[in-house]
């Protein structure tokens, strides 16, 4: 049964997960905020994000972390892991990968403040972490 705060939810309770091949194929989806009259944060922690490394065609393993303080909306998780698991097959540097996150984070449920964290393992002997923040 669905009630005014699942209402638009459509990845929750399906016999079958289809997997977006890309980012562009995912869809954030949102539900409100039951305290939008608060600040408070929310943190996700994604710790075998994978993406590919856009040059060679490796995959680049890291952990992932998404804190934001909602404003009216807050991401749905099973929606996010849908996202997040789309990278697997896309080719870009862990830069833009962080700040891309953080953007399509952003134009789904704007937040009052995120920030998403991306910490690589090593490759060539240099881990790379990468902070991105909005505002």
């Amino acid at each position: 049964m669905k009630n005014k705060s699942t209402r638009g939810l459509t990845l929750l309770g399906k016999g079958k997960t289809v997997y977006p091949g890309n980012p562009e194929q995912a869809v954030l989806e949102s539900f409100p905020n039951p305290r939008s009259g608060r600040n408070y944060w929310i943190k996700l922690d994604c710790p075998e994000f994978t993406s590919l490394c856009p040059i060679t065609g490796q995959p680049d393993f890291g952990r992932l972390t998404i804190e934001y303080i909602p404003n009216k909306l807050c991401v749905e998780s099973k929606a996010l892991k849908l996202y997040l698991v789309a990278y697997r097959n896309h080719g870009a540097f862990h830069e833009d990968v962080t700040n891309r996150i953080l953007d399509d984070l952003v134009k789904a449920i704007r937040p009052r403040q995120a920030r998403v964290t991306g910490e690589f393992n090593r490759r060539g002997g240099i881990a790379i972490t990468v902070i991105a923040e909005h505002p």
